[in-house]
């Protein structure tokens, strides 16, 4: 009888030292009530709403809060946080919050002016572009070669963001091979991933922008399914690329995605001398208005939720790779990021 007491104090002491955290966090939140994160994307299905739910669940139990992630896209996501300034909303999005701006599409100010940067917390080395199984092009090569040999080829993205930055690329590509010939890439502009996805099944293009976490299911399908594809180009760098798991995504290993990255498998050629690459990073995005303290706050809780490190391995399955910044942090790699890639966006469409 005395171990058996003796067992459940212990389980009972472990239970309430598991609990502190939680408890001390609840009593520090200056956010009263409920938490909604808005995300930049329609899509339940896509990797916004993936990496965005994973952050948000490991949120709500290191702050001890109830945290819902809504996709509702980026502009009612920004008319959404402009509303709420005490951080009872927050925003996830990724590098298509600059980048809409540096492409000038409708409602993309410059979030580094119209919001304040939160942390950023995953890149998606799994960004890509993808072709039906049944498609006459097998890969890049032929994609670009065909365009610059005459052949009209669609390519399904959402205007202003990383899957536009992707099809600058190709047709860059193309021009630098068949100078005169890259406006036989054409631009399908959809919306989310399940809109891209449409696209493909309903015979409308020819290369669709995916994601592992959204597509890799539909490239295990065989060729007579009309939702079988295949991935011709991951756009992250080979070494980000490197650092996610192991075993890849559903039945596909990071070994045989790291076919279409740039380097080994791939040719996306930028200039002369360089492939054209690019990383998809998730960060917050908050009202300009919230209090220094609300910040602080979600920065010390996030920074913990990374230090336990369970964060980190649930990313890691889901073919993400953990990527940390406070929001100072974040601030100063994002706008260089953005200063970066104006620059290139500037001279693709020279």
């Amino acid at each position: 009888m005395k171990t058996l007491m003796t067992t459940a104090k212990v389980a009972l002491l472990a239970g309430s030292v598991a609990a502190a955290p939680a408890i001390a966090f609840a009593a520090d939140n200056p956010i009263r009530g409920n938490i909604r994160i808005v995300i930049g994307s329609k899509s339940t299905g896509g990797d916004t709403y993936q990496a965005s739910s994973i952050i948000a669940e490991a949120l709500a139990d290191k702050i001890d809060a109830n945290i819902k992630v809504d996709a509702v896209g980026f502009s009612a996501g920004y008319q959404a946080l402009a509303r709420v300034p005490s951080g009872n909303t927050l925003m996830i999005f990724h590098d298509q919050a600059y980048l809409g701006h540096l492409y000038k599409q409708k409602g993309y100010e410059d979030p580094f002016k119209q919001w304040q940067i939160g942390p950023s917390f995953a890149t998606n080395p799994g960004n890509g572009y993808l072709v039906p199984k049944n498609s006459p092009y097998k890969n890049m090569d032929e994609i670009l070669n065909a365009a610059g040999n005459g052949q009209t080829i669609r390519v399904a993205i959402q205007p202003g963001g990383v899957s536009e930055i992707g099809y600058t690329a190709m047709k860059n590509a193309v021009r630098l091979a068949y100078p005169g010939q890259e406006d036989n890439l054409v631009a399908l502009n959809t919306g989310s991933q399940s809109d891209k996805n449409q696209a493909m099944f309903d015979g409308l293009a020819d290369v669709i922008n995916g994601s592992v976490q959204a597509n890799e299911q539909y490239t295990r399908l065989p060729a007579d399914d009309q939702k079988a594809m295949n991935f011709v180009w991951l756009t992250a760098k080979s070494s980000t690329l490197q650092g996610a798991n192991p075993e890849g995504m559903g039945q596909t290993s990071r070994d045989e995605l790291l076919q279409y990255a740039s380097g080994l498998g791939v040719k996306v050629p930028m200039d002369a001398d360089n492939d054209f690459t690019f990383d998809k990073e998730f960060f917050f995005l908050y009202n300009k208005r919230m209090s220094p303290e609300v910040v602080a706050f979600l920065d010390k809780a996030l920074a913990d939720v990374f230090a336990d490190g369970k964060v980190q391995e649930t990313l890691k399955k889901s073919f993400f790779i953990p990527n940390f910044r406070t929001s100072a942090e974040a601030q100063k790699h994002f706008q260089a990021k953005r200063d970066s890639y104006a620059k290139i966006i500037e001279n693709l469409h020279k």
